[in-house]
């Protein structure tokens, strides 16, 4: 068992709220490591904390959202650029591939076709298997948001541990199942009271705080209200650049 360190990227929410990225976590292992989520704002919030995007071995999405998948097609522009040859995965729910190469006929017409040495390769996660994705083992369970994104929370397998994370969710009973057990449980937490249709606030989380079963609880995903929220009882506030180390 080797140690894990997750840091978060972007903990904003779609909109830039606080002048923060949009979902973007880099966990890294021995073994390796991967992003969950990569949104619109994550090439450049990999940059910022000088990280080498060309060093992550995959990207796990975990809904088709643009603030969770939208920089996928930069990522992958960026490292044929810079001349990247290590494979690179991109895994997400079912049909993947096609809505990346769609976002890429959007944003720069003609290039989804280009070959690259790297690939990507890609990976449909279906709900409830196991799937290799590069270093890590990803189990994705759907939760409940937009109708069209196919939204799914993650189990994400990686150095001996494992971190469990949400995506866009009301609250679910799913959740229970992705947390189960986690060294981590990354949870959005887009509101304070206010309920939001298809999204968690922290009065829904602390309702249901008991049956989340993680050593550890971190909230992100955050809109304007939560900004204001200097504590949270029983859980990690993230920003931008937080860093949670996991032995």
């Amino acid at each position: 068992m080797s140690g894990l360190r997750l840091q978060f990227l972007g903990s904003g929410d779609a909109f830039g709220s606080g002048g923060r990225f949009q979902a973007c976590i880099l966990v890294t292992s021995a073994e390796g490591s991967l992003l969950i989520e990569c949104g619109a704002s994550s090439l450049v919030a990999l940059k910022k904390a000088s990280i080498d995007p060309n060093a992550i071995d995959a990207v796990v999405i975990s809904h088709f959202h643009g603030d969770h998948f939208g920089g996928v097609p930069f990522l992958i522009l960026d490292g044929q650029f810079a001349k990247r040859d290590r494979p690179l995965v991109v895994a997400g729910p079912p049909g993947v591939e096609g809505r990346v190469r769609a976002a890429f006929d959007a944003l720069f017409p003609g290039s989804a076709a280009t070959p690259r040495a790297f690939g990507p390769s890609y990976v449909d996660l279906e709900g409830g298997a196991v799937a290799a994705v590069g270093p890590a083992r990803v189990t994705a369970i759907p939760v409940r948001h937009t109708p069209g994104t196919d939204a799914h929370g993650l189990r994400v397998e990686l150095g001996g541990h494992v971190i469990g994370y949400s995506g866009d969710t009301a609250w679910t009973d799913a959740l229970i199942e992705i947390a189960e057990g986690t060294d981590a449980f990354i949870c959005e937490c887009y509101t304070m009271s206010r309920q939001i249709p298809m999204h968690l606030d922290a009065k829904a989380i602390v309702a249901n705080r008991r049956s989340l079963n993680t050593q550890r609880l971190v909230l992100t995903h955050l809109g304007r209200e939560m900004l204001t929220a200097g504590h949270f009882a029983g859980a990690t506030i993230a920003h931008d650049g937080l860093v949670v180390t996991i032995e």
